[in-house]
């Protein structure tokens, strides 16, 4: 098994991607598969794929991916998260243009709990005055 270059975790409501790039000619692999047949729809793709094209650096790294938890959503914005941290180890250079795209921000929304009484998080019982 080849040596990563830079590896980085990233992490999307309940899901965590464990990215390692690796020097090559820019193939992607999530999960021992294709991105393009991890995530069918275009949306994921491009998600995946920002990180990359804010440094202009889509052919320069083989990348590898390791995703557990959540859905499609979740895992193609942690993927995106861990990409963008693995690839600002790169330079300071490229850890200032990842973070001016945003890139390196975690989003920390997540499903808020079910609360005791309460059918979800906040909706309430119909209330019955008799």
């Amino acid at each position: 098994m080849a040596q990563a270059l830079y590896t980085g975790t990233g992490r999307r409501k309940t899901s965590v991607a464990r990215v390692r790039l690796l020097p090559g000619d820019g193939k992607i692999t999530i999960n021992g598969r294709d991105y393009k047949e991890y995530f069918p729809r275009a949306a994921y793709q491009a998600v995946v794929l920002a990180p990359l094209q804010v440094l202009d650096s889509a052919g320069s790294y083989d990348v590898v991916v390791k995703v557990e938890g959540g859905g499609p959503t979740g895992q193609a914005d942690a993927v995106r998260h861990g990409l963008a941290r693995a690839l600002s180890e790169e330079s300071p250079q490229a850890r200032g243009e990842l973070k001016n795209a945003g890139l390196l921000t975690r989003d920390a929304r997540a499903v808020e709990r079910k609360k005791y009484g309460l059918k979800k998080a906040r909706k309430r019982p119909q209330f019955s005055k008799r």
